[in-house]
């Protein structure tokens, strides 16, 4: 397990990595936008999360779990950043924003379509300040079509998708994925296309609106189903853990508990038939070809899983690993976060939290040679980095008492720094 000592940021809130120099200014809560200010965050950009000064990112409301009172969900996504706690509905809330505008790179913000033009924020006031700023902006819809007004949920997202017509079991209810997909690929999208923009800005000094939205980080799942429709003019169902498109490639139970098998291809399928005691079913009439085993999955099914109950799942997992199959175990997330190739891949992290302690969170799952995601802080605390923040853009020490009197801005540093 990867460990790392919550040392304070350089006076540019990131330790070296690839994004070394790049500024954010994360508007975002809870999910979506948080997961893009992370994997920027964990690859060297500052990234400054600016929070309502009641409650902050709402994701620091949720009670189970905590640790030692501090959300679990907010910590997860949240490590790397730097807090600050701000009245964007104060004028002069909005005027600290603004001088932190005119020095970022970045801005990103998941809020429904024209909130931040009723805040007088809006993109066109921002680039005003800074005509290289990159304004991403996550939404439930995107910013245009008869939906862009309506605002976004994962779970909508999904059934509005087709993610929730093509999940669970045939015949049985729509479900939604055990993850929220919509709000974590939203994120990745985001992130990527930041780094798209930045790459221009780096070229030609121009900046530019970044967007995307759950309903297009769920679209893009869709994307072996979508085949299928176009070529077909037919919308695929649930399959439940079987594949779209191959067989046999899905969970199989055995004498003990359930196991992943992979046939995606003829020799793979050879290799299955032969490590069952059956190679005959090479040359059977209903298994022999990949179409052959889609138009008799259900009784292909029967047939392995009579031969599969017969041993343990282990057995089996290492008769198919002699054998050069594709098969896996069905974890729990305890034994998917704690087995050997997880940790020795750096995807647990651990970091010391003033408050909460020792705290575990998921990795960065690009691994880069020459500028390696870094781990320099957990989440921060609402207001933890106000003051420090406050300084870096010029406010003086009277500035900031001021502000922090005044309501504009929370402040747990100065608090610190005084008690």
């Amino acid at each position: 397990m990867e460990k790392h000592a919550s040392n304070p940021p350089s006076a540019s809130g990131a330790a070296k990595g690839a994004l070394a120099g790049m500024r954010v200014i994360e508007l975002s809560q809870i999910m979506a936008g948080p997961t893009c200010g992370m994997m920027l965050a964990d690859l060297g950009a500052d990234v400054i999360k600016v929070e309502k000064i009641n409650g902050g990112d709402d994701s620091r409301q949720y009670r189970d779990p905590q640790i030692n009172g501090i959300s679990a969900p907010y910590l997860m996504l949240n490590r790397n950043k730097r807090a600050i706690a701000l009245d964007l509905k104060h004028p002069e809330g909005k005027k600290v924003l603004l001088r932190m505008i005119r020095d970022a790179d970045v801005v990103t913000e998941n809020f429904r379509k024209g909130t931040m033009e009723k805040l007088g924020l809006g993109y066109e006031t921002l680039r005003k300040e800074n005509p290289g700023l990159i304004y991403c902006a996550v939404s439930g819809y995107g910013l245009s079509g008869p939906y862009a007004d309506k605002g976004g949920f994962d779970l909508v997202a999904q059934g509005f998708s087709g993610l929730m017509a093509i999940t669970g079991e045939p015949g049985g209810p729509p479900l939604r994925t055990g993850n929220s997909v919509a709000d974590i690929n939203a994120g990745l999208l985001a992130a990527f296309g930041v780094l798209a923009a930045y790459q221009h800005k780096q070229r030609t000094g121009e900046g530019q609106i970044v967007e995307t939205s759950l309903l297009e980080a769920s679209l893009q799942q869709l994307y072996w189903h979508a085949a299928i429709y176009f070529g077909s003019g037919v919308s695929p169902g649930p399959t439940g853990s079987a594949h779209v498109l191959s067989a046999p490639y899905q969970a199989f139970p055995t004498g003990t508990d359930w196991i992943i098998i992979g046939g995606a291809n003829e020799k793979n399928w050879q290799r299955i038939a032969a490590a069952l005691g059956k190679p005959e079913w090479a040359e059977d009439p209903r298994f022999a070809r990949n179409r052959d085993r889609m138009n008799n999955r259900d009784e292909l099914v029967e047939c392995m899983s009579a031969i599969l109950k017969t041993r343990s799942a282990q057995e089996w997992l290492d008769i198919f690993d002699e054998a050069g199959v594709p098969a896996g175990p069905v974890h729990s997330i305890a034994q998917a976060l704690s087995h050997p190739q997880t940790l020795a891949r750096g995807m647990v992290v651990e970091q010391e939290h003033s408050v909460a302690g020792t705290v575990r969170t998921v990795g960065m799952p690009v691994k880069l040679s020459a500028t390696p995601a870094q781990y320099h802080r957990p989440a921060p605390q609402l207001g933890e980095d106000t003051v420090a923040i406050l300084g870096e853009f010029g406010y003086s020490e009277s500035e900031i008492d001021d502000l922090i009197k005044t309501g504009v801005v929370a402040a747990i540093d100065r608090e610190a720094a005084t008690a």
